[in-house]
């Protein structure tokens, strides 16, 4: 079924879409900080999985460990290697 014959078309949505309010702040600025810290989630994940010592600084310390790797621990990254490591 075309999207004229359910009676979306493009211009049609555009119109919808402009009347919506605009996203909050605070999920503009989580969708655009998202790939990075999936990528140092990535990183961290790689090197806890070949270096037993690092992996147990994380284990001691996640907070201080991140930073002492060089990257901010913020509360998305520490939450989300919490669980990424216990998959470990």
């Amino acid at each position: 079924m075309s999207s004229e014959m359910n009676g979306f078309d493009e211009e049609r949505i555009g119109r919808l879409l402009r009347l919506l309010p605009p996203a909050p702040e605070g999920w503009v600025r989580a969708a655009q900080e998202l790939p990075a810290a999936r990528a140092v989630l990535d990183e961290l994940v790689t090197r806890a999985e070949q270096d037993a010592a690092f992996r147990l600084q994380l284990q001691a310390d996640l907070e201080r460990a991140v930073a002492a790797a060089g990257y901010e621990p913020s509360p998305f990254i520490v939450s989300r290697l919490r669980q990424l490591l216990q998959a470990v």
